[in-house]
């Protein structure tokens, strides 16, 4: 499995490209800016690969601002299908311009398996950052958006955000995962589970 990191604006996201190297299918995760599409199609040339899907970790605007620019089925959890259609009521408290709204696909559900060749994308609904908020657990990686970065965890002062609920997420979604399990976070360095346990000073 290939793991390929693009940091874009608007607010240094990351984004992940997850490509299976015997199928040569490929999984986007969060989709921050119209600039990843280049870097994102040139990846895939260079691998041979084909994008299969667009997998959202939340509906904030900073994970969704380039979907409109690649053409794969894009899948999110319904309950930030708010965020999604009433993007522009929130995108002048950070100066941004309005955008189009995004088509989201499908909707998907905690443990549900997405499967990329012959990888199991599982689905891990962590909502407290956003009600819809969930992560992607493949091959002993964690994608979590913005559920848990490198010692900190997601903001909860926006709509839907609530503290003791994405605590109570990470104690009993993440941090029942192996130690060694890595987190690929949406903003900011890896980690892993076991870093997080001894100094996430939020938990």
């Amino acid at each position: 499995m290939i793991i390929k990191t693009f940091i874009e604006p608007p607010i240094d996201n990351n984004n992940y490209l997850i490509i299976d190297e015997q199928s040569k299918e490929a999984a986007l995760i969060d989709c921050s800016s119209i600039d990843v599409h280049d870097k994102v199609m040139q990846a895939l040339k260079e691998y041979g690969a084909e994008l299969k899907y667009i997998l959202l970790t939340h509906g904030h605007f900073d994970h969704i601002a380039g979907i409109r620019n690649i053409a794969a089925p894009v899948y999110m959890h319904k309950a930030d299908l708010d965020w999604v259609n009433n993007v522009n009521k929130f995108l002048p408290m950070f100066g941004m311009p309005d955008m189009t709204p995004p088509r989201i696909d499908k909707f998907i559900e905690d443990g549900d398996i997405i499967m990329l060749g012959n990888i199991e994308i599982k689905v891990i609904r962590t909502a407290g950052h956003t009600q819809g908020g969930v992560c992607y657990l493949i091959n002993g990686n964690l994608f979590s958006g913005d559920t848990i970065f490198r010692e900190s965890v997601g903001r909860c002062d926006l709509e839907g955000g609530d503290f003791d609920q994405i605590v109570e997420s990470i104690e009993t979604k993440i941090f029942t995962l192996p130690e060694n399990t890595k987190i690929y976070p949406g903003h900011g360095r890896e980690t892993t589970v076991g870093w997080e346990k001894m100094n996430n000073k939020f938990l």
